[in-house]
């Protein structure tokens, strides 16, 4: 299969999604004439004009209505936020209006939108731009979310959202658009609730999403060093959650550490803690560990940054632990 990085597997998928159905926009901050903050709808405004490609005004409340609003219209849009750290600008659109109004309706209403761009921590950004907010979105009933680790699930998983007709939430790792990876040519859709197996064991369960999949994967191949067997497990969707998945890998290995680059308070991760504690009680050797962010707004200092995120350290050291070595 071609390598492509994560970007160009995001671009395909809009570029099929476009060519494919007439009704897909995309609209946000600099997605037309500037090509992209990052550079991820390169070429598209060359290829389907003003009218599908739009440039909004920085004014994420606004441009987020409008996208919810084409919605309920008949169109389908792709409305990208700069960052998912502006999109709390827009959180009263998202939460009261894209997640509410199909059920409000009685299901006579879709809203067939979605919300992408990047999230998570990024380098010298600061506490105000380099944050993961999953926890907000997957909080709310009515959207789904999901988070893709590699170019592959994130073209999968961007063609389901937009034929989806409810809204999506879809998290790009900020530091992930130069990551390559596998992608078929040939069309392929990721179906939501599905997690994935990225190295099969024995000994222990480690579970994540998004960007910290390369360093838990990392830190798995740390411990096979040691002779300690780790199962990887890599979520993909957040809402629906593959919990089965989880729950028949943890039957197996019987310890489970789950790794979360947010903070740990009110967590994606702590609520997966939660979720194995209780429904694999009986199974369980160890305490559920959660290896989080810490508890803090994201230094600017490098090292400080990188100290304040999951590392191969952290994960192998909690489950070391949690085989008592």
């Amino acid at each position: 299969m071609p390598e492509i990085t994560y970007r160009e597997a995001v671009r395909q998928a809009m570029d099929e999604e476009m060519a494919r159905d007439g009704n897909v926009v995309l609209l946000g901050e600099e997605v037309a004439q500037y090509d992209g903050a990052y550079k991820v709808s390169q070429g598209l405004l060359a290829k389907y004009g003003p009218e599908r490609v739009i440039d909004t005004p920085i004014s994420e409340e606004g441009f987020t209505g409008i996208g919810i609003g084409a919605a309920v219209a008949g169109l389908r849009p792709i409305v990208e936020w700069m960052t998912f750290n502006f999109s709390l600008m827009a959180i009263d659109q998202i939460y009261n209006n894209a997640a509410k109004t199909r059920y409000m309706s009685g299901g006579q209403i879709s809203i067939p939108v979605v919300f992408r761009g990047p999230n998570g921590p990024a380098e010298y950004l600061g506490s105000q731009h380099s944050q993961a907010l999953q926890a907000i979105y997957t909080h709310v009933p009515g959207l789904k979310v999901v988070a893709p680790s590699t170019p592959y699930d994130a073209k999968g998983l961007l063609k389901t959202a937009i034929r989806d007709d409810n809204p999506v939430i879809v998290l790009e790792g900020e530091l992930m658009y130069a990551w390559k990876g596998e992608v078929p040519d040939e069309e392929y859709t990721v179906p939501f609730g599905q997690g994935t197996i990225r190295r099969g064991g024995g000994d222990i369960t480690l579970v994540g999403f998004s960007k910290p999949m390369r360093t838990i994967v990392q830190a798995a191949e740390a411990l096979a060093r040691d002779g300690i067997d780790a199962e990887v497990l890599d979520l993909r969707s957040l809402r629906p959650l593959d919990e089965e998945l989880v729950y028949g890998s943890v039957r197996k290995t019987n310890r489970c550490i789950v790794v979360d680059e947010a903070w740990p308070a009110a967590s994606v991760g702590s609520y997966i803690a939660w979720l194995v504690s209780r429904n694999c009680f009986d199974h369980l050797d160890a305490p559920v560990e959660l290896v989080s962010g810490e508890d803090v707004p994201m230094p600017y200092n490098h090292q400080l940054e990188l100290a304040a995120q999951p590392s191969v350290d952290t994960i192998a050291g909690a489950a070391r632990r949690a085989l008592y070595k």
